[in-house]
């Protein structure tokens, strides 16, 4: 079994986002999207911490540190784009202004709720700005490991953790495939290069639907 890598899941995320979306992107794996809008599309990316018309990251000896997204890394600034108060950003995503958000996230249950802000008592929890976009954005998606660093499944009947948002999540994107929360299950949309049904339902918390 092989399995995509992370900036092979980051570019079939891209792919689905249609041209001349306003794109949010979570922290940590989601950012990477902004590296993979295809040459034929055009994203107006936004981050919460204020910026609208973020750009890819820039070259390592091209950083400025003043210019950075919500998760503190530098970004580019594309032409037109604009920075503002966060409080203007966050009314952005609370007036139903972002088409689409991708999330990362510790669970996602068959019903498309999402929980990636605690992992429990023993954890530090962080929501940041998720539990707005979860129910601001008009598509939010995940993408994600399949598993845990464990190999506990992360795509499961129903969240064992605190919930970030219930019933928002269409699209989950992890190393293994792409599939669709479905209430019974998880609907399989795309496998990994060779990745087996097998393989996905052996990882899964709940039933994979073909």
């Amino acid at each position: 079994m092989t399995a995509w890598t992370l900036e092979q899941m980051a570019a079939r995320a891209a792919a689905d986002i249609p041209d001349g979306a306003y794109v949010n992107l979570g922290i940590g794996l989601p950012e990477r999207v902004a590296d993979h809008v295809p040459s034929d599309r055009e994203f107006v990316l936004h981050s919460e911490n204020g910026i609208l018309g973020m750009g890819p990251r820039p070259p390592l000896a091209e950083e400025d540190m003043d210019l950075i997204n919500a998760g503190k890394k530098p970004v580019t600034l594309v032409a037109g784009g604009a920075y503002f108060h966060h409080a203007d950003s966050f009314g952005m995503i609370r007036g139903g202004h972002v088409d689409v958000c991708i999330l990362g996230a510790f669970e996602v249950a068959a019903n498309g709720d999402i929980a990636n802000w605690s992992t429990g008592p023993d954890g530090a929890p962080a929501v940041g700005g998720a539990m707005d976009l979860a129910a601001g954005a008009k598509k939010v998606r995940v993408i994600t490991a399949h598993t845990t660093r464990s190999g506990a499944p992360k795509l499961l009947r129903g969240l064992t953790l605190p919930a970030t948002g219930r019933s928002v999540i269409d699209r989950v994107y992890t190393d293994l495939a792409v599939l669709d929360p479905a209430i019974e299950g998880f609907r399989l949309v795309e496998l990994a290069p060779g990745v087996q049904l097998d393989d996905i339902r052996r990882k899964t918390g709940a039933p994979i639907l073909v």
